[in-house]
């Protein structure tokens, strides 16, 4: 086969970029190498310099929101001795935070695309697995027992996605004061 001449300016990792800007706003299903050709402004033939075919995107886009995902929650989480529920609150925070919508989106189209692909569900549930780790370490840190700090890492992702699909600021309640309540209620009891 021989390949198509390269567009310069584009490399792997934006394809992969452009990837996720579209499953932000359209889903595993928007995602189509013609489409993601036009909006990054070059032909489809180019596409196929940084990958074998479509396949090859969906892994390498599976890869880096993983890789992405356990980096991130590690980050958040990190903390010294005696900042544990300063680190809870803050990755409360950052995941509940409104300014978070395309980050939801691109969540919920890869726990889409779970139900439909095994590999993509062993990938989210590896991911959810470290972000339970990690919020439960540092409950255990604060003197939780086993039962208690697994349950609030449970508790805390299931409000922060949960909040952050409801869009809660559109009902009538004072948005920061809930999340400051329910904060307070998951970090400290």
């Amino acid at each position: 086969m021989v390949k198509p001449t390269r567009a310069a300016s584009l490399d792997r990792p934006a394809w992969i970029r452009g990837a996720f800007a579209i499953l932000a706003d359209d889903g595993f299903d928007g995602l189509r190498v013609e489409v993601l050709a036009r909006r990054l402004k070059v032909t489809k033939g180019s596409f196929y310099w940084h990958f074998k075919d479509r396949r090859d995107l969906f892994e390498a886009v599976l890869a880096e929101w993983k890789n992405g995902r356990i980096e991130d929650i590690r980050k958040q989480t990190a903390a010294r001795p005696g900042n544990e529920l300063a680190a809870l609150r803050h990755t409360i925070d950052v995941y509940a935070a409104a300014k978070n919508r395309k980050g939801i989106a691109i969540e919920a189209a890869f726990r889409l695309w779970a139900r439909q692909d095994a590999a993509t569900a062993a990938v989210v549930e590896e991911v959810d697995a470290e972000r339970l780790a990690c919020t439960r370490r540092l409950f255990l840190e604060l003197g939780l027992d086993e039962a208690e700090a697994a349950a609030r890492s449970v508790l805390l992702y299931a409000y922060v996605f949960g909040f952050s699909m409801m869009q809660c600021d559109r009902f009538a309640m004072d948005t920061a004061s809930v999340k400051v309540w329910i904060s307070r209620q998951i970090a400290t009891g």
